[in-house]
């Protein structure tokens, strides 16, 4: 078991007065959907070494905040599809089977950092028409391929259903920069391979976990067309986890918790303490701080 001591997985918490403003039926609907994941949850609450913020929450779920949940929501998608395609490309396959890769997301990223192209069309542009060639002197290079096609595949799928839900709700698509989030857990990556290789392999692991926690806190507390658009998301968040885990254990080649835990303390410290930019993945929002301390 990765996560080291005695865990005591939390279920997710629903307070009433935030359920109290949508339709009864719809938090109860959410509730009794979430209930059906908490197994699911528990390995992930038990890996994160800190719950998400309430401040967080509370801001989160604000109407007038919900654009840019969603439009950084959208960006992390393409995000986490590109990590997954850098590590292949670095790590498992050819230079022709790089190429490919990078035709396969270029459609992605023409829209969301040039505005080029029609995103209804994009769902067309979600295949890898060719297979990828190993490279023979990395015996995991097969096993990385396999599990991050699947993963950019359904990053890019969920990328295209955000923008359905932008395009339903009536919001104009903007580009918005990112978090402090991954940049602050990638920096502490060491500089020399495997160690680097394993060091991003694990804070991918924690990105997905995160990811999947607040999902699972923003579901009861959105629309439920929303809502349960962040329960579909569950089950392939915490897939998604555990393959990056399961490939930095390989790699590794032993026991990889001491890595596991530094990263989660860094992770842990990105989420609790005071953050000036709202993002999904942000710290403790400071304007919840300043509220407070006036």
């Amino acid at each position: 078991m990765l996560c080291s001591g005695i865990c005591v997985a939390h279920k997710v918490q629903l307070r009433q007065p935030l359920a109290s403003k949508f339709k009864h039926n719809t938090f109860l609907l959410l509730n009794t959907m979430l209930e059906k994941y908490q197994e699911l949850l528990a390995p992930i609450q038990c890996f994160l070494q800190c719950e998400t913020p309430q401040a967080w929450l509370d801001e989160a779920i604000k109407p007038e905040n919900l654009k840019t949940v969603l439009l950084d929501h959208l960006v992390c998608e393409l995000k986490a599809a590109q990590s997954a395609m850098l590590l292949i490309r670095k790590y498992a396959v050819d230079p022709q089977s790089t190429q490919d890769l990078l035709n396969w997301l270029k459609p992605f990223e023409d829209f969301t950092y040039r505005k080029q192209g029609d995103w209804r069309v994009l769902a067309e542009h979600n295949k890898l028409n060719k297979s990828m060639i190993p490279r023979g002197d990395k015996p995991y290079s097969q096993a990385l391929i396999e599990k991050m096609v699947l993963l950019i595949k359904e990053e890019l799928h969920h990328f295209y259903q955000v923008l359905e839900i932008i395009d339903e709700m009536g919001f104009e698509y903007d580009y918005i920069s990112s978090s402090r989030y991954a940049k602050g857990m990638l920096s502490h990556t060491k500089n020399h391979e495997p160690d680097a290789f394993i060091d991003k392999l694990i804070c991918g692991a924690y990105i997905e976990a995160r990811s999947c926690e607040r999902f699972a806190k923003l579901a009861p507390h959105v629309s439920q067309r929303l809502g349960e658009f962040y329960v579909s998301l569950l089950r392939s968040e915490a897939r998604h986890y555990q393959d990056y885990l399961t490939l930095a254990e390989e790699i590794a080649g032993g026991d990889i918790s001491e890595k596991v835990a530094y990263f989660g303390k860094i992770e842990a410290e990105l989420i609790a303490s005071p953050d000036e930019d709202f993002k999904f993945h942000s710290g403790v929002p400071a304007s919840a701080l300043t509220s407070v301390a006036v």
